[in-house]
C-alpha cells in the first residue's frame, strides 16, 4: 500500500464521519423545529408522551433510511 492510498483512506474516513454527524445534526434540528412549531401539548399526559415517542421514532427511521441510502450509494 503506498502513501497515496493511505492518505485517501484516512481522508475518506474523516469525510464519512463528518457527513454522518452533519446528517444527524440536520435531523435533530428538523425535529427541534417541528417541536417548536407543534401546537401546545395536549392536556392528557399520555397523549403528550405518545406524541414525543412518535417524534423520536420518526427521527430514528429517518436516520436509518439515510444509512440505507448511503450504503446503496456505495455500489
Amino acid at each position: 500500500m503506498n502513501t497515496n492510498q493511505i492518505i485517501n483512506m484516512i481522508f475518506r474516513m474523516f469525510l464519512r464521519k463528518s457527513i454522518s454527524r452533519g446528517m444527524n445534526k440536520g435531523f435533530d434540528m428538523l425535529d427541534a423545529r417541528q417541536q417548536r412549531n407543534a401546537p401546545d401539548t395536549p392536556k392528557n399526559p399520555d397523549a403528550a408522551k405518545r406524541n414525543e415517542k412518535q417524534g423520536r421514532d420518526a427521527s430514528r427511521r429517518a436516520r436509518q433510511g439515510m444509512r440505507v441510502v448511503r450504503r446503496l450509494g456505495k455500489f
